[in-house]
């Protein structure tokens, strides 16, 4: 059997020096799609950080808020999931001026992403949804094999977020996704894991899983 991508044992997840998760025994292997379930401060963004923290280099982050810098382009602030893959002068031209490679590469993302047409609109001009199409194309124009996304898909209507999971899916051998729709977690996902009072109350294939099973982890505690 494959080892683990991600594996916690027995480990207790803290929050401003507050534990959140306590106990918890988790492994997550190459080529899941994970959907994180459960209600507001069962520590979901927790998790993800402490998935993110084992194996960095392989992992494309996106945030639940956007984070852009919100006088530059839309154009740049997707440009900046790729700064580490080059030098301080070539990046220095994109800010400039976008070099051919540096615009193709960007805009083989933002034509998916519905964004073409707001590609040098600085960000600060953009809807909520768009700000956060911009930060999932910061993540995705990193080409790392797993994406994790805390509520990745939240400030979208209903049609952009199936297209969304769609194209993260797509693009990525693994994925986290903590989210807030248990239909999109039960479609584009191919296990639940759900948190409660400070554990995990739930772990299943969604193949197995109907909404009505999930219900309990948003239940008044």
């Amino acid at each position: 059997m494959d080892s683990p991508l991600f594996e916690l044992h027995r480990q207790c997840l803290r929050y401003q020096n507050k534990i959140v998760l306590n106990d918890i025994d988790l492994r997550i292997f190459r080529g899941e799609r994970i959907a994180l379930l459960g209600g507001s401060g069962a520590g979901k963004s927790t998790l993800l950080k402490a998935l993110r923290q084992q194996c960095p280099a392989e992992v494309a982050w996106c945030p639940q808020q956007p984070g852009l810098v919100p006088m530059l382009s839309v154009f740049h602030n997707i440009h900046m999931g790729n700064l580490q893959r080059h030098g301080f002068f070539y990046n220095l031209l994109n800010l400039v001026k976008p070099l051919p490679a540096a615009r193709s590469a960007v805009d083989a993302i933002s034509g998916p992403l519905g964004l073409h047409e707001q590609l040098f609109y600085s960000a600060e001009q953009l809807s909520g949804g768009q700000q956060q199409r911009t930060s999932i194309g910061r993540a995705l124009i990193q080409q790392r094999p797993i994406f994790i996304g805390d509520e990745p898909v939240a400030n979208v209507d209903e049609y952009q977020a199936a297209k969304l999971l769609e194209l993260i899916c797509h693009r990525h051998t693994t994925v986290v996704l903590a989210l807030h729709d248990i239909a999109h977690a039960l479609t584009y996902c191919t296990r639940v894991i759900g948190l409660k009072k400070g554990t995990i109350a739930l772990d299943a294939p969604s193949a197995q899983l109907r909404a009505s099973d999930l219900a309990h982890l948003y239940d008044a505690e």
